[in-house]
């Protein structure tokens, strides 16, 4: 009975320092919104101009929900367009990638999609866009621009391009449809029975497109998989689970959501047959694999299903849901942090509330432990840890200049230009490169043009030697300073030579691009892709495969 009535009475002790805290918290945040309630009712009466009410409780509501994490965002009516297209990956418009040119100071189609309206009339690689229903858009930005040629599906208007082959200006009948990034924009059965499927984001039906890629290479022969998801941001966590449940048993917990609120956890598990359990397979990642990406292949990796290679993924382990909001506006919101199979959760960053930007990437000292399937360790925070680490080939400077920093890459843009206009047709995509001539007339086209770009052996050289000057060294090494300032004194002919193959890859696959569309391109990418190369050769050796499922004994 004592001991009864003690914890009685510690129980009563609590209620009051638990219920204050929730009271102060209530007060905290009734008085805060009074506060901002009122500074704009002085700011709408009093404010020198007119205040754009729309614009300033949205920034004030944007403002907010960056001291929480980048993912949680509001978007007003007049943004839930792109919120839709995030989602769907579907909007109303022609099916074409633009960009601002700088050298032209106007907006150029870079790529249209294939069979779609952009590519159907005849646009090109390069057309500039002079007009659009007679509204000009001279010096109009890009996002001007894409809100012109974006609308409803049905929709017509005339665009007034100039083709910069011939000079001359067109003008085309576009009628709007209702565009859908392909989810898998290339699959295919490569050499020796390997298949390969890009996926490039998980919007809605992504896992139908895999299951239907996969199942035909399958029936064409296919003996083994690559699934590439570097570069894909992620998307919906269902699909996720889909794709992951084409490969294990029916009944398998695939990833848990974790949050405050009891509706905001739930348990994904596989619901249906797989298609195959025994198919060896390889997910290509890199740092720019999130999300969905990360549940994919950090799922298939914690039941040692697949062997993840590439490099480290993002580290995005936070889940959001959305909620409508007055006035047809949308908030999605961050809910839960998400846990695969091994129990463990990537999530690299931790996000400081109340502090905006501030953040810290949590170190892999204060990282655990976790195990998969067969007992392989695996550890959470940080991203997805590859079983075979393969880096990607670098882009030197040079190269990263040409290929698009600033207006640099107007040379790239223009040799490209004039390759098509003077070439009807080329080599298929997964087989065309531009020959060594190719190369050397772009050579001399940048050497005659005097491109400028930073090179990082000069930049390090003036850091070093600011270094040295400060810590009193530069007097007695200056002879050696200005000998090897000489040796790195700039050879823009001797730089694109020695950065040749990289350049020449660059430039065939834009130009493949052109020709074939997306797939094109990426067909064309694969031919010299270090981390594709080494997944075949993976697939090639079965028992180095195997190995890679075995425990390391502790």
């Amino acid at each position: 009975m004592k001991k009864i009535l003690l914890s009685w009475l510690l129980g009563w002790a609590l209620l009051p320092a638990t219920a204050q805290k929730g009271a102060d918290h209530n007060f905290e945040a009734a008085k805060n919104l009074d506060v901002f309630n009122t500074i704009y009712k002085h700011l709408d009466l009093m404010y020198v101009d007119t205040i754009d009410a729309q614009q300033a409780v949205v920034s004030g509501i944007d403002a907010m929900l960056r001291s929480l994490d980048p993912y949680t965002v509001y978007y007003p009516q007049d943004k839930m367009k792109d919120f839709k297209f995030m989602i769907t990956g579907k909007y109303g418009g022609i099916g074409s990638v633009i960009s601002y040119n700088q050298q032209l100071k106007r907006v150029i189609i870079q790529e249209p999609y294939e069979n779609m309206p952009a590519a159907e009339v005849g646009l090109k690689k390069g057309d500039i866009i002079l007009a659009i229903d007679d509204k000009d858009m001279t010096a109009k930005a890009q996002d001007y621009v894409s809100d012109h040629l974006r609308g409803d599906p049905g929709t017509s208007f005339i665009l007034k391009i100039k083709r910069p082959s011939t000079n001359k200006i067109h003008k085309f009948k576009i009628t709007r449809k209702a565009i859908q990034t392909p989810a898998v924009p290339y699959y295919g059965l490569q050499k020796e029975g390997v298949g390969y499927i890009n996926l490039s984001s998980f919007t809605e039906n992504c896992s139908r497109d895999v299951r239907r890629a996969f199942v035909e290479m399958k029936q064409k022969g296919m003996t083994s998989l690559v699934l590439d998801l570097r570069n894909n941001g992620g998307g919906s966590e269902q699909e996720a689970v889909n794709i992951v449940n084409m490969f294990v048993p029916k009944g398998i917990l695939v990833v848990s959501n974790r949050g405050k609120m009891e509706r905001a956890n739930r348990d994904y598990k596989t619901t249906v047959e797989p298609i195959d359990t025994v198919m060896p397979i390889v997910v290509l990642v890199n740092n720019n694999s999130a999300s969905a990406s990360e549940i994919t292949a950090g799922a298939l990796q914690d039941l040692d299903r697949a062997v993840v290679l590439g490099t480290k993924t993002y580290g995005k382990g936070l889940v959001q849901m959305t909620m409508d909001m007055p006035y047809n506006g949308m908030l999605k919101l961050t809910t839960s942090k998400y846990y695969i199979p091994s129990g463990r959760c990537i999530q690299a960053i931790n996000y400081k509330q109340g502090k905006a930007n501030d953040s810290e990437v949590i170190p892999d000292s204060l990282t655990k432990t976790f195990y998969t399937a067969k007992g392989r360790e695996v550890r959470d925070g940080g991203g997805i840890q590859p079983d075979v680490v393969v880096q990607p080939d670098s882009m030197s400077n040079l190269v990263y200049y040409l290929a698009g920093v600033r207006d640099s890459n107007e040379l790239l843009l223009n040799y490209e230009l004039d390759y098509i206009a003077a070439h009807p047709t080329i080599a298929p995509a997964h087989e065309f490169s531009i020959t060594d001539a190719d190369f050397e007339e772009f050579k001399q086209r940048v050497v005659k043009a005097g491109f400028k770009y930073d090179r990082e052996s000069g930049r390090l050289l003036k850091s070093l030697v600011k270094i040295a000057k400060l810590e009193g060294y530069y007097d007695d090494a200056k002879a050696e300073f200005e000998q090897l300032e000489k040796k790195l004194q700039h050879n823009l002919a001797k730089d694109l030579d020695f950065n040749k193959e990289a350049i020449k890859r660059v430039i065939s696959h834009d130009i493949a691009t052109a020709y074939y569309f997306q797939k094109g391109g990426i067909q064309n990418s694969l031919i010299d892709d270090k981390q594709m190369s080494e997944a075949v050769k993976l697939l090639k050796d079965q028992q180095r495969y195997q190995d890679v499922f075995k425990v390391v004994s502790r």
